[in-house]
């Protein structure tokens, strides 16, 4: 079991370089198109069908990228041609990002061809960084994907290394320099001024001030460069925001039974609750990435309403969440990799309870929500919170009871009446007046059949209509009174409407106080 530290800023970063020479046509023979033939992938450029991408059998035959179809053909009567899509690539590179999600969180996409990987702190998981490289190759090569890879302290080095550079990297440093110009990714034109300028490689450029390079080539140049040699800092922004705490339990050999799986997740949760009780904060949502030795991944998320360190609980929401999958987990040919994540954390104190002090209510309450959200969908349960609205039926809304926050609810002044009753009726409902007084609420009224006689009153309470959502209709105040009758029972009411104004005012019931 091994916990991913956060990693720190500046010097003694690494980063891995995946490129993706030929993804289009690896793409297009994982669908099993052209197992023998050359196959190449066209579109149109110039008002012609142009090669976009060639697989090796192409390559060999010097079937290059920026060809003519027509010219190609020519050559190889049998060129198998598939239209290029570039979207379908890009689903693919996002898939192989997934999968990388088993070395390390930090994962970004290099379009149109390339993944990077800040891997610091994570190499020890697999021995070396030449351990990493060769699980990551063989993950990739049971795809069918040919790839290149390079590490290098930059993302720009280990990018230009996995693309331009050939054989192993034995001096990083003189590896970078002796690249090309085009590993600066400069447009077109500039990388022409640079090698007719006799700066052929990103050492030339290095040997050069950096004032003149600026003034004539301009200041993108003098930027990639410095961020290619590590004289600026540099970062990846992965696809995903790093989760808080990580923590991975790599197999020696794949494991095909749940129980070790489960096992192996239950350490994970014990290390988190130590981890986060150090830290004094609690877990709002875990998730548990499930890696199969043939490459697949398996995904579980739990979430809960309050924040909580307890592994029992927490594998208790687990094995809730496997109960309820609609479609079982199938180990395939075994995980050789467990990790947990815990993305969501918030502050979490002990309080302690005075002598004879039963547990706290709402905590067991909000454990059973935690069960039932897992086992049943989090949209299933629901609560309110307090929405900055002054309409009485509009001050709240109801979100997942898993991803509410603490309720902030204005409370009355102490010795005072509630503001608002418990019960609302949506929409309000309509009473007849039988006895009426200018400027105050019914003597009498009548509601559900029954005729109500009002022995005390208080108000009135105006509350305006929203005219801001639409300042051509401000609509109607409403004068609201919350009134007792003679047999104690209490209704809050409103005139909507303003009184001696025509058409003539209305009275609802909006609410029933306790």
């Amino acid at each position: 079991m091994e916990h991913l530290s956060g990693r720190g800023a500046g010097a003694g970063r690494r980063y891995l370089a995946l490129h993706f020479p030929l993804l289009p046509t690896d793409r297009l023979r994982r669908r099993g198109i052209g197992a023998d033939a050359p196959l190449v992938a066209v579109e149109t450029q110039r008002g012609a069908m142009r090669i976009v991408a060639s697989d090796r059998r192409a390559l060999a035959l010097d079937i290059m990228p920026g060809l003519a179809l027509a010219d190609a053909r020519a050559r190889v009567p049998d060129l198998l041609a598939e239209a290029h899509d570039a979207h379908a690539d890009r689903l693919w590179l996002e898939r192989l990002a997934e999968l990388c999600d088993r070395y390390t969180p930090m994962v970004a996409l290099a379009a149109p061809d390339g993944l990077l990987l800040d891997v610091t702190g994570c190499v020890h998981l697999f021995g070396d960084e030449a351990g990493l490289a060769a699980d990551a190759a063989r993950q990739m090569a049971g795809r069918g994907l040919h790839v290149r890879k390079a590490f290098a302290g930059t993302p720009e080095a280990a990018l230009a290394l996995a693309r331009f550079h050939r054989g192993p990297v034995v001096d990083e440093a003189q590896a970078v320099r002796g690249l090309p110009v085009a590993a600066l990714h400069l447009p077109a034109d500039t990388a022409l001024a640079l090698r007719r300028a006799g700066l052929a490689t990103i050492g030339d450029l290095a040997a050069r001030p950096t004032a003149p390079l600026s003034a004539r080539f301009g200041a993108e140049t003098t930027t990639q460069l410095a961020r290619l040699l590590g004289r600026a800092d540099s970062r990846i922004t992965p696809r995903r925001a790093p989760p808080a705490l990580v923590f991975a339990h790599p197999f020696a050999e794949p494991v095909g039974r749940m129980e070790a799986v489960l096992g192996a997740l239950g350490e994970l949760a014990a290390a988190a609750g130590a981890a986060l009780e150090a830290r004094g904060m609690g877990g709002r949502r875990f998730e548990a990435r499930l890696y199969r030795s043939d490459g697949e991944v398996r995904d579980l998320a739990v979430e809960t309403g309050a924040p909580i360190r307890d592994p029992a609980v927490l594998l208790r929401l687990f094995d809730a969440r496997i109960d309820a999958l609609a479609d079982p987990i199938d180990p395939g040919f075994g995980f050789d990799l467990v990790r947990l994540c815990v993305p969501a954390i918030e502050p979490l104190t002990v309080a302690q309870l005075a002598l004879g002090e039963a547990a706290d209510p709402q905590g067991s309450l909000s454990a059973l929500v935690d069960r039932l959200s897992t086992r049943f969908g989090r949209e299933r349960f629901r609560r309110f919170l307090p929405r900055d609205s002054h309409i009485p039926e509009q001050a709240q809304r109801a979100v997942p009871a898993l991803a509410a926050g603490p309720a902030h609810w204005p409370a009355p002044e102490a010795g005072e009446p509630p503001l608002r009753p418990l019960h609302l009726f949506h929409p309000p409902q309509p009473i007849e007046v039988l006895s009426e007084v200018p400027e105050g609420p019914p003597l009498r009224f009548r509601w559900r059949g029954g005729t109500h006689d009002v022995l005390r009153q208080e108000g009135p309470e105006r509350i305006g209509a929203e005219w801001w959502h639409d300042v051509r209709r401000p609509g109607e105040p409403r004068d609201y009174y919350r009134v007792e009758d003679k047999r104690g029972r209490r209704f809050w009411i409103f005139r909507h409407g303003v009184h001696q104004a025509a058409p003539a005012p209305r009275w609802y019931l909006h609410g029933l106080f306790p």
